[in-house]
C-alpha cells in the first residue's frame, strides 16, 4: 500500500464548487485511422518534431477503452470530466458516435460531461491563417451540439490559442509547425473569431453554460530597470492580455488591434462576436513567467526554443521547486493572477474555472504531486477568500499521455499508463484526491 502525503485538510470551498479532471482527444484517443488525420499526425511524421520519435497513433487507447477510463472517473469521485471532441474524428464516417458512447457513459457514471471543442487538433485540409476557418469551425461546432446538447450542458470553445498560437505557429515547435513570428498574429484573431461564433453556434443550440480554456500566468520583470519591465510589460500583452481583453472587453490592448488582419471595421465587427458575454471564463494555470529584456541568443526554455530575435526573454524563477518537466511550483502565482484578474476586469469578469492545473512528475507513489496539488488548491482557496468568483477546478490530467512535442516522456496523470500494455494504475496521487473530494462533501 502507497502511503499518502498527511496534510492539513484542504479548506472547504462553496456549495456547488464543481470539481473534475482534464484530458485532450489527441493526447489519449488513439484510433487514428478510425479518423481524419490532424495536422499533428503530418507534424509528427517529421523527424526531429517530437523528442522520442513517437505520435499518438496509439497513445492511451482511450477510444476503445472509454469504459474503463470512464470507471476511474467513478472512483475517483469528480463530479465533472473535460475532454476534448476531436474535430478530425467528427469528419470522419461515423466519427460521432464515439462521443454519443462516451457522453452516455459518462451520464450514467453521474459524471459532467464538458467538451472542449478544439485542442489544438486541427484538420489538415484547414489553417488558422485562413480566415474562413473560423466560419468552418461554427459549423462543426453546431453539428457537435445538435448531436450531444441533449445530454452537455457545459460548453469550452477553445483551449489555449495563446500556445497554438506562439507554439505552433510562430516557433514552430508545436504542429503545424510554422515559424512566422509576428507574422502569426492573424491565427490569434482567427481563433478569437471561431471561439465567439461557436458562442452564437451554441446558444442557437439551446446551450446555457459556455466558457473559454485561455491559458495565463503572472509575468515577473526580471529586475526594476526599465529594458526588463518593458519587456516583462509586452509579454504579459502578448500572452496574457491579447486573449483576454477582447473575449472580456471587446478590445485588443492598444497597439494590437491595427496588427490583426482586415480593415479596423471588420476588427471592430469581429470584435462583437469575440466578446459573445460566457457564462465562465476558463483559466488554465501552471506558473508564472519571469521575463527581461533580450539577450541576444536563442535559449530552450521550459522544452521550447526561443528565439534571439524576440524582444523579450524568459528567466528562470529561482529558489523554487521545479517539476521534472523543469517548470516552476509557484502556487502563490495562482492567487496573483485570480486576484489581478478580478481587479483588471471587474464586473466584465465572469465566474472563473480553473480548466487545467497540474504537472508533471515520475513515478507511482508520486507524492510530490500531491504536494503540488495541495499547495494549488489552497491558493485558490485563499483567491476565493479574496472575493474571486471561482466555481470549479479541474486537474490536469486523468491519464498520462501524448504530450505533444515531449512524447511519451512527461507524465502528467494522476493515473500511470504503461505504454506497452496500456495498464491503467492509479497513483498516490489519485488516492489523494479522491480523499480530498470525500472530504468536500
Amino acid at each position: 500500500m502507497i502511503r499518502r502525503m498527511a496534510t492539513n485538510p484542504i479548506p472547504q470551498f462553496p456549495a456547488g464548487f464543481l470539481w473534475g479532471v482534464s484530458t485532450s482527444a489527441h493526447q489519449i484517443e488513439g484510433a487514428a485511422d478510425e479518423r481524419e488525420p490532424s495536422v499533428w499526425d503530418t507534424f509528427t511524421a517529421e523527424p526531429g518534431t517530437v523528442k522520442d520519435g513517437s505520435t499518438a497513433a496509439v497513445a492511451c487507447d482511450h477510444y476503445h477503452r472509454y469504459r474503463e477510463d470512464v470507471a476511474l472517473l467513478a472512483g475517483l469521485g469528480v463530479g465533472a470530466y473535460r475532454f476534448s471532441i476531436s474535430w478530425p474524428r467528427v469528419n470522419a464516417p461515423k466519427g460521432l458516435d464515439f462521443y454519443d458512447r462516451l457522453v452516455d457513459e459518462l451520464c450514467a457514471a453521474g459524471v459532467r460531461p464538458v467538451p472542449t471543442l478544439f485542442h489544438w487538433d486541427l484538420p489538415v485540409a484547414l489553417d488558422w491563417l485562413d480566415r474562413d476557418t473560423a466560419a468552418r469551425f461554427a459549423e462543426h461546432v453546431s453539428v457537435v451540439a445538435e448531436r450531444l446538447g441533449d445530454r452537455v450542458q457545459k460548453w469550452i470553445t477553445i483551449n489555449e490559442p495563446a500556445e497554438h498560437t506562439l507554439l505552433g505557429h510562430a516557433l514552430g515547435t508545436h504542429a503545424p509547425g510554422k515559424r512566422l513570428l509576428f507574422d502569426a498574429l492573424p491565427v490569434a484573431h482567427h481563433q478569437l473569431l471561431a471561439h465567439g461564433l461557436a458562442v452564437r453556434a451554441l446558444r442557437a443550440a439551446g446551450a446555457t453554460d459556455i466558457g473559454i480554456a485561455n491559458s495565463h500566468g503572472p509575468t515577473w520583470p526580471a529586475s526594476r530597470e526599465q529594458a526588463d519591465m518593458e519587456a516583462a510589460d509586452f509579454y504579459d500583452v502578448l500572452l496574457n492580455r491579447l486573449f483576454a481583453d477582447p473575449v472580456l472587453l471587446g478590445r485588443y490592448p492598444e497597439g494590437i488591434g491595427e496588427l490583426m488582419p482586415g480593415a479596423p471595421e471588420d476588427v471592430e465587427t469581429d470584435l462583437k462576436a469575440i466578446s459573445e458575454p460566457l457564462d465562465f471564463y476558463g483559466v488554465n494555470y501552471y506558473a508564472p513567467t519571469r521575463v527581461g529584456a533580450p539577450q541576444g541568443t536563442e535559449i530552450e526554455f521550459g522544452g521550447v526554443r526561443m528565439p534571439a530575435e524576440l524582444p523579450f526573454s524568459v528567466r528562470e524563477i529561482e529558489d523554487v521547486p521545479t517539476t521534472d518537466f523543469g517548470w516552476p511550483v509557484v502556487p502563490e502565482g495562482l492567487t496573483e493572477l485570480l486576484t489581478g484578474f478580478r481587479e483588471r476586469y471587474g464586473d466584465r469578469l465572469p465566474p472563473i474555472v480553473i480548466t487545467e492545473n497540474g504537472c508533471s512528475y515520475e513515478g507511482v507513489d508520486d507524492q510530490q504531486r500531491i504536494a503540488y496539488l495541495d499547495g494549488h488548491l489552497r491558493a485558490l482557496h485563499r483567491a476565493v477568500e479574496a472575493g474571486v468568483d471561482v466555481r470549479g477546478y479541474f486537474v490536469w490530467s486523468l491519464l498520462d499521455n501524448f504530450e505533444w512535442a515531449e512524447g511519451y516522456a512527461r507524465r502528467f496523470g494522476l493515473v500511470h499508463v504503461d505504454y506497452d500494455t496500456l495498464a491503467r494504475t492509479p497513483k498516490a496521487s489519485y488516492g489523494w484526491l479522491r480523499d480530498v473530494l470525500r472530504a468536500q462533501g
